[in-house]
């Protein structure tokens, strides 16, 4: 006769160990479910800044004038002051650190100055130099950039940006050559430019009219002044040293206090991309530590489950004890157990998350605007070093339940019930 309340025990043990090892196995499934998301939506953000930067040089500084804060040679304390075109050629004839200089005008945006025919568009108007284009890649889709023979000759000329050139030219005509009305003053097309996407001085290029900065010194009346100066440094060269050397220059040149660190403002590239890194770098630390720890929450739960099979098993090792296996059959079956619990959920939990960050990526991302996370993918070493991890973990996992497997005397396993 069957004995029903044995097989009952079997069955509720059998049913009790399942799911125990399915809720720990969900603990390593989701610790490294929420690690790869975290690492992926890292990287996204990295890869939305790098893109937003893109084409931008990174040993570049840009420079402008404020008031002064320290009398100097009669002069009194906040003083105001320009930078000329005369301040330019000094600094490109003095400074041998520097590869590319550049200056900069703002003008006047307004609702819909930029017209053509019937079509009107609204874009922030700046005057700038030929080397500009060295500092800010503008991606010329159609013509050409700035020339010195532009600034030489105070031509008329402009260059349009992407979204300007979709406002005015709806039927995608090509623009080169033709003449737009930029509040109120005629120019000629010579070029469409998209530049960096997320980054630019004074507004986004694909919305931004670029003259040549003799031209709108003449058209504004501005006389000689430029409101900001933007250079890199050559090749090796410290972008810090040159933009100090640039101050000084500036300073000696407009009688301005060589204490006075108020009275020119200014920022490089060199400084804010090292803030990036660092804070990347941080975000990283930050996302592998609470990665981890949950993680390590998982893989505790699976030394606890192992921990109760071995108590649950006491008897079963010890009559294989008696019978004569050997240490090492008792240790590969418990870790062989532990293992493969750890690495199946695990690896679910990593193909899991790659396949949700793709599916973010492809239909949410991609069509997306304004969104910094671009691509939120973790790397082929990334799955590599989590599988390594989830691997050694198992062993981890079943390191403290073998030992104590292998105190039990057969003796008292056999008796113990």
């Amino acid at each position: 006769m069957f004995d029903l309340d044995r097989i009952q025990e079997i069955w509720v043990t059998i049913t009790r160990n399942k799911v125990r090892s399915l809720l720990t196995g969900f603990g390593v499934f989701w610790g490294i479910f929420m690690l790869v998301i975290m690492l992926g939506a890292g990287q996204g953000l990295g890869n939305g800044m790098s893109e937003g930067i893109e084409g931008f040089a990174m040993n570049s500084c840009f420079m402008g004038s404020s008031r002064t804060s320290e009398p100097y040679k009669g002069f009194q304390r906040g003083r105001y002051w320009n930078m000329r075109n005369g301040d330019l050629e000094i600094l490109k004839q003095s400074i041998p650190e520097i590869d590319a200089i550049a200056p900069i005008l703002w003008g006047r945006r307004a609702d819909d100055n930029v017209i053509y025919g019937d079509n009107s568009s609204s874009a922030s108007v700046r005057g700038v130099g030929p080397d500009y284009a060295r500092i800010e890649n503008q991606f010329l889709s159609k013509g050409r950039f700035v020339n010195n023979l532009d600034i030489a000759s105070k031509r008329k000329v402009c260059v349009i940006g992407t979204k300007t050139y979709e406002d005015l030219f709806p039927n995608g005509e090509d623009p080169i050559g033709k003449y737009i009305s930029v509040n109120h003053i005629y120019y000629q097309i010579i070029g469409v430019a998209e530049g960096v996407s997320n980054f630019s001085m004074g507004g986004r290029t694909s919305e931004t009219i670029s003259l040549p900065f003799t031209t709108m010194q003449q058209i504004t009346n501005g006389g000689d002044v430029i409101h900001m100066i933007a250079a890199t440094a050559q090749p090796n060269k410290s972008v810090n040293q040159m933009e100090e050397r640039m101050k000084e220059m500036l300073r000696a040149n407009n009688h301005i206090s060589p204490t006075d660190t108020q009275a020119i403002w200014g920022f490089n590239m060199e400084d804010n991309f090292k803030m990036f890194s660092s804070l990347f770098l941080g975000i990283a630390i930050l996302i592998w530590i609470v990665g981890s720890g949950t993680l390590i929450a998982g893989i505790v739960g699976v030394s606890n489950i192992m921990m109760v099979t071995v108590k649950e098993r006491t008897k079963e090792i010890g009559v294989r004890r008696a019978l004569g296996a050997k240490p090492l059959t008792i240790i590969g079956q418990i870790m062989t157990e532990s293992l493969v619990l750890t690495a199946l959920a695990g690896f679910l939990g990593l193909c899991f998350g790659v396949f949700v960050l793709y599916l973010a990526d492809t239909y949410w991302l991609q069509t997306a605007e304004n969104v910094y996370l671009k691509n939120p993918m973790v790397s082929f070493f990334t799955a590599i070093a989590s599988s390594i991890i989830l691997l050694i973990s198992g062993l981890i996992a079943g390191a403290i339940p073998t030992s104590r497997a292998l105190k039990i005397k057969a003796i008292d396993a056999i008796r113990e019930e």
